[in-house]
């Protein structure tokens, strides 16, 4: 695989930046491996082990390298969408196959619904669509506050609940919200309010990702494959329920993934999980469907 050639795209409201990393065979069409907000950076060790492909990283706007006009406003899964349609143009057009994390699981998508003929094959690792649990209402109300909660007291208050809300095993009890707030210190958080209102992550996506209502009708009917995965240790928390709930939806068994929700992470962000064995997993589902 040749050294990620990186390149800017200018889109409504933001600059992204990408980076494509040639690989040894043509036979295949290109890669894209993204999350959200987690960059490109996330994605290196992943995409080590795809030196025949074509891959494509991107940082989602407002996050590492893509800046927006106002990164102190909420970003949608429907921009997010539109920024990939635009990425995928500008390497090439479609179809591609793609792995989505996360958040960027969320935004694929919505991109399938909005252009099914973009993707080959979607794997779309645990998106936490809330909308589709039996605890959305406390989900929901849990992410509203932790947007507060940077809104006022800034970053390590609401990171501390992030933490809180996403390694929560099971449901959402309904006295959640009524909890005493966690300590950042515990979590290793800073505890002083730096100023700054644009975080991606509590900032810009915490509310707007979680609440998407996905047109499931839409998504069936494209001819994108979709693939659902789930984390083999991280499926009783929400982000992995909620990948249960939406391969349900679609009428689909999800595929159970090496590790947790950054299963794929070989010491990016200092998180190192199962990457070997989640790569070989992705390729063999990718395999599968070309």
């Amino acid at each position: 695989m040749t050294t990620p050639t990186t390149q800017t795209l200018e889109v409504p409201g933001a600059v992204l930046t990408y980076d494509v990393r040639g690989g040894d065979s043509n036979t295949q069409p290109p890669l894209l491996l993204f999350g959200s907000p987690m960059g490109a950076q996330g994605f290196g060790t992943l995409a080590s082990h795809f030196p025949d492909r074509t891959v494509v990283t991107y940082d989602p706007r407002g996050a590492e390298r893509s800046t927006k006009t106002d990164a102190t406003t909420q970003s949608t899964p429907d921009e997010h969408a539109d920024d990939l349609h635009r990425v995928i143009a500008a390497v090439g057009g479609g179809p591609v196959d793609a792995f989505a994390s996360s958040g960027g699981a969320v935004n694929a998508l919505a991109l399938v619904m909005h252009h099914p003929q973009e993707i080959r094959t979607l794997v779309a690792h645990e998106p936490p669509a809330a909308a589709v649990l039996p605890d959305r209402d406390q989900i929901l109300a849990a992410c509203a506050d932790i947007r507060e909660t940077y809104r006022i007291d800034g970053f390590g208050p609401a990171m501390a609940k992030f933490l809180v809300l996403v390694t929560y095993e099971g449901p959402l009890p309904s006295d959640f919200a009524d909890q005493p707030p966690p300590d950042p210190a515990a979590f290793g958080l800073p505890t002083d309010d730096d100023g700054g209102r644009e975080d991606p992550l509590v900032g810009q996506n915490i509310y707007t990702c979680n609440a998407y209502e996905h047109d499931f009708d839409a998504i069936r009917a494209a001819t994108t494959r979709v693939v659902i995965g789930v984390g083999a240790t991280s499926g009783g928390v929400m982000a992995g329920r909620a990948g249960t709930a939406v391969a349900a939806r679609l009428g689909l068994e999800p595929v159970t993934f090496p590790g947790g929700h950054g299963g794929f992470l070989g010491g990016e962000y200092g998180q190192t999980d199962e990457p070997e064995a989640f790569a070989a997993t992705l390729r063999n589902v990718l395999e599968a469907g070309s």
